[in-house]
């Protein structure tokens, strides 16, 4: 489950707001000390201009920022993109969109075979996530998706710290009871383009 949070009090260029939270000791790096952070300030979304690239193949992951306690990325979402059902490994992570709205849908996981790498995964809460309502991954329902559903009807950028940073996820797929790691790889990293990268 997400907890989903009220609005910010004061909005800081990105920049800024990256250099607060590095300023929180790793020992301090807590889901509530992030979390708290997070609600007191939000970010300025036109100072995100130099992480944003859309693409209509897929939304894209673009790295602000990272060292070894937390990174923090851009996910940019073309209307109706949506992630797929996934989690983070025992990762803490915060979230917050400060252009659009995008759905959060949680799971919950029954039957999970690590031999078979099998599963069945059950449809629990949802919530909308928009600039005044942040939201963190429950570590206890750590399972969810992510949609800009298309009756929203605009593009979406999230803004996603993660603690520690992490190069690999568990995948669901819902409709084959399956679960496997896949690697993940970022879109942009400090606001250039990886040169792997198209655009569509």
């Amino acid at each position: 489950m997400h907890k989903q949070v009220k609005i910010a009090t004061q909005r800081l260029p990105i920049s800024e707001w990256v250099e607060g939270l590095a300023a929180i000791r790793e020992r301090e790096f807590t889901l509530e000390a992030v979390q708290d952070y997070i609600l007191q300030h939000a970010v300025r979304p036109e100072t995100l201009e130099k992480y944003l690239f859309y693409s209509k193949g897929n939304y894209t992951r673009n790295l602000i920022f990272k060292n070894e306690v937390f990174e923090c990325m851009t996910i940019c979402w073309e209307i109706g993109q949506f992630s797929r059902i996934h989690n983070h490994r025992g990762q803490n992570c915060w979230m917050s969109a400060p252009i659009g709205r995008l759905r959060v849908q949680n799971f919950r996981v029954d039957e999970r075979d690590a031999m078979c790498g099998t599963c069945h995964i059950v449809p629990t809460d949802t919530y909308d996530m928009d600039a005044g309502h942040p939201v963190y991954v429950n570590p206890l329902e750590p399972v969810h998706q992510v949609l800009n559903l298309a009756e929203f009807n605009q593009r979406a950028v999230s803004i996603h710290v993660y603690s520690k940073p992490f190069d690999t996820c568990e995948i669901y797929q819902r409709e084959k009871g399956t679960y496997a790691d896949v690697p993940l790889h970022y879109t942009s990293e400090y606001g250039k383009l990886n040169p792997a990268e198209k655009l569509l």
